[in-house]
This record gives structure tokens, sequence and C-alpha cells, in this order.
């Protein structure tokens, strides 16, 4: 069987590529996914409580970019969402990221936004080239700091010490010097006042659209004939792992339901130091959804399972590198996102090049002009 567009994959950027081909070019789409749902990680849905739940971990939007705010806002509206995050550490809850509250509550200090830039400095290991997550932490908050809030957490999540870690993994989470407890500064941030999935439902709603669920993009392979592939799988094995088996972290996910209204103080509470799961989310607090029982989830990370972590080691990246040089060879296949790209994007930057792509190279291959 033929068709012009195939799209491996219903995730963020596998649905914005589909939509924008049926909506703009007014060309059929074929969306094929191996998962029983479409939105990939961001995909929501209610639990047996009637508790709106985020399956995949805790989904926050927030971005700086207006064109991908006001591209998903034609799909959903938004409830207005400031996300905070505290930290359990030395029996206190501290806010992440670093900010001088964090610092106050630690240290039992009072000082001001002033004064924090010099306690910072005071601590911080000078470094003539910061090459590591561990050098990230320790050039900017100092050794006590980086053992509290960062050390035990990112092994926990990585299964390695920070030393082994590309710089981007540390350098995701800012430090700050003012007041600021928000965990992103970004202008747009927002939960999708329906969920998640109704707004990828409603991406996908053009009869232009035909969708496959729960099938493997690999069974079918051969299967079909295309014009165009935009794959957003993992590209190792879209190659066959010809270059072997690129590394991936996983994670176990524990929803537990409890008969109260409220758990926790904040959406989530990271876990640096204790316990083996990495932080705790209480997802009433992320939809705002009134229920008299409250859902959990503790995650777990793990080496196998499902890849949701490109790993972040010089070793891995090079090992990349080949795969890169046989997707740039491609003349009609697109790769698009985390697990095509092997590299963590937060969601707006994962729907930024979808619609990219879209702009630059398939709409110009169409002979249409935006």
């Amino acid at each position: 069987m033929h068709y012009h567009y195939v799209i491996a994959g219903a995730g963020l950027s596998g649905l914005t590529i589909a939509e924008r081909i049926a909506s703009e070019l007014n060309e059929k789409v074929l969306v094929v996914e191996k998962r029983s749902h479409i939105g990939g990680n961001v995909y929501d849905s209610y639990n047996e409580e009637g508790i709106l739940i985020h399956n995949y971990g805790p989904h926050i939007f927030h971005t700086n970019d207006e064109g991908v705010y006001r591209y998903l806002s034609r799909f959903t509206k938004w409830n207005d969402f400031w996300h905070r995050v505290l930290s359990y550490v030395d029996g206190n809850l501290v806010p992440m990221p670093v900010s001088v509250e964090t610092i106050n509550r630690l240290y039992n200090l009072s000082l001001s936004c002033g004064e924090i830039e010099a306690f910072l400095s005071s601590r911080a290991i000078p470094m003539d080239e910061v090459k590591t997550s561990r050098d990230v932490a320790l050039s900017k908050v100092g050794t006590d700091l980086y053992e509290k809030l960062f050390m035990n957490y990112t092994r926990k999540q990585w299964g390695v010490d920070p030393s082994e870690l590309d710089t981007s993994v540390i350098s995701r989470i800012p430090v700050r010097t003012n007041r600021d407890t928000r965990y992103f500064a970004d202008r747009y941030q927002g939960m999708p006042k329906y969920g998640y999935t109704r707004m990828c439902e409603n991406m996908i709603a053009n009869p232009n659209i035909k969708l496959m669920l729960n099938t493997d993009f690999e069974e079918i392979r051969d299967e079909i004939t295309y014009d165009y592939l935009i794959y957003t799988g993992p590209t190792d094995a879209y190659y066959h792992y010809k270059y072997g088996k690129m590394a991936y972290r996983s994670l176990n996910f524990v929803f537990e339901t409890y008969d109260m209204e409220s758990y926790q103080e904040a959406p989530v509470v990271n876990y640096p130091n204790d316990y083996d799961f990495t932080r705790i989310t209480e997802f009433k607090k992320l939809t705002w959804q009134d229920h008299k029982k409250t859902t959990i989830l503790k995650e777990y990370p793990c080496a196998e399972g499902e890849p949701y972590y490109p790993f972040p080691t010089k070793e891995y990246q090079e090992q990349f590198l080949k795969y890169r040089e046989e997707m740039e060879k491609e003349t009609n296949v697109y790769f698009l996102g985390r697990l095509a790209q092997y590299r963590y994007f937060n969601m707006d930057a994962v729907v930024r090049q979808a619609l990219d792509l879209f702009e630059q190279k398939i709409r110009p291959a169409n002979g249409k002009e935006g």
C-alpha cells in the first residue's frame, strides 16, 4: 500500500507534523503508533477513581516561544499554572531550583537578594574548563549544595555519577539570585484545561489523518511504500542497530491513591538523598481537579524498559554520530523528536522542531510557499 506521507510515532512531534500536512497541504497522512493511544509521553487519562493522571510522569507546558504557544492554543484552552517543586533535604522541604529562599531555609539564614551572589561565589569552585554535570554544579554552588541537592538525585536518575554525564543534564536547572521559587521562568506556562490527550485528539481531528494504533512501524515497514517518512522513534532501531544499541534510561511508575484531599505541599517533591524513587507527583495540584481522594506517582529510574531519556555520556554521543551520518544521507526520511535525535527536548522544543521541519522542508518540497 502506498502513502504520500507516513509518520512513525504519535507523540507531540508526530502529531504536530501530521496536523500541518493534513491542514496546510490538504494531503492524506498515515500515522503509525505502537502504543494503544496517541500523545506519546504527554498522554493523560482518568484512573479508576476518576482522577486525571499523567501516565508517564508530570508534564508541565512552558515556553518563551510565542509561535509554539499560539499554535497549541488552537487545540486547547489553558489553565494558568506556575510550577513549583520542593526538595526534601535534611528533613526540610526547600524550593528547587536554588534561589534565595532555598539557601535561607537550608542554612537557617536571612540573606537578601543582594547578598546571595556573594554567598554562592564564596562556595563555588573555580574551574578552567567545565566538562561534566558535576563540574557545572560545583562551579555554581560548591560542594555542600552539590551534595545536598544534585549529586545523589542525579545518580538515582541516571545510574552513574554526575562526573560521567554531559553538562546539559544539570545545566537545565537554573541557579537564581532572587526569590523566584517557580520551577520555570518562561513567559508562557500552563496546563491544558481539559488535559493533554484532549489537546492531542483535537490536533488530529482532520479527516486527512489516518491513525493506526497498536502497530509497530517495523512490523509493517516492508508492507507499505511512501514518498516521505517522518520518523520519531529510536534511530538505532530504524537502522536495525547497525552501529549497536543506544542506551536510554527508563522509569518504573508506581501510582498510589489515598482517601485524603491533599498528600503533599507541592505538585512535585524531589527526594535527592532518601528512598529509591526520585520524586513524588500529586496530580490534583497540577490539574486543579476537585476530588475527595488524591493520586500520587512515585518514579523509580531504571536501565531497562520503555526508552525515555537519551543517555548523555560522551561514549553514547560518539556512537550516535555514526547514526547521524546515516540520517544525513536520507533524501525522503526526516528524523524528528527526542528519540530520533537522541537528545532531551522539552515539549515546546519538540513542537518547534516539527513546525520548522514543515515550513523549511516539507512545504517547499510540495511547491507551496508559507
